[in-house]
């Protein structure tokens, strides 16, 4: 079973230096209806202009993950973090019993643009940590493993049980994706058109997956996407 969530059906943000799109409900937004996906609570699309960005404000349980797609974010926190993460990579919080943070857009110039993932932990009153994960690139038509429970590959550790993937699929190509037995997935797609079971997919569009063993991926053009492999 597949149910897609189209772009413009999500919650839309916008101010005088941020534009953001929230697949789900969040803050101002809410649709009783959009409360999240199994374990993955939040997917906001968020684009900040040179210069702006989120002041210091608190979190507490949850698993906080920041994917850049284009330009660069500055994080800074209260347990003394800071850095700059670059497209490609990620960011991972785990808020836990609480956690002051900051993320800016370093840049005088250009807009970053970037998706902030939240995930229910696990467990609540984790202690508070924080992490940055850099990947090499891989051959196209592969998926990367950004994120996981037991942070193999070189994946940053997410105190659930989840794996969270990006893809890139050529023009013309297709991928195979296997769920394990009682397990689903979310596809985010973030650039170009992709396919999936017949159901035609562009930059924004989601899709949960459930009772379905394979997932067939296409695309026509190119496409980039993030794929949540969820209990």
């Amino acid at each position: 079973m597949i149910t897609v969530r189209r772009s413009e059906d999500r919650g839309h943000f916008v101010s005088d230096w941020l534009d953001s799109y929230h697949s789900f409900s969040f803050d101002s937004y809410y649709d009783p209806d959009q409360m999240g996906f199994r374990s993955l609570r939040v997917i906001n699309q968020d684009r900040v202009k040179p210069g702006q960005g989120f002041p210091l404000h608190p979190h507490r349980d949850m698993e906080i993950l920041s994917f850049v797609l284009e330009g660069e974010l500055k994080h800074k926190d209260n347990l003394g973090h800071e850095g700059i993460i670059k497209a490609g990579e990620v960011q991972r919080i785990s808020a836990g019993s609480g956690v002051m943070h900051s993320e800016y857009n370093p840049s005088e110039t250009v807009e970053v643009h970037f998706l902030q993932i939240w995930v229910l932990p696990e467990e609540k009153g984790l202690n508070p940590s924080y992490e940055n994960r850099v990947f090499e690139l891989k051959e196209q038509n592969q998926l990367q493993l950004l994120a996981s429970r037991d942070g193999r590959d070189g994946s940053a550790v997410v105190h659930q049980d989840i794996a969270l993937y990006s893809g890139e699929l050529e023009a013309g190509n297709c991928f195979e994706y296997h769920l394990a037995e009682e397990r689903h997935a979310w596809i985010q797609v973030t650039n170009g058109e992709l396919t999936i079971a017949g159901e035609h997919l562009q930059a924004g569009d989601g899709a949960a997956i459930s009772e379905e063993k394979m997932l067939g991926l296409s695309a026509k053009d190119e496409a980039r996407f993030l794929l949540f492999d969820l209990a």
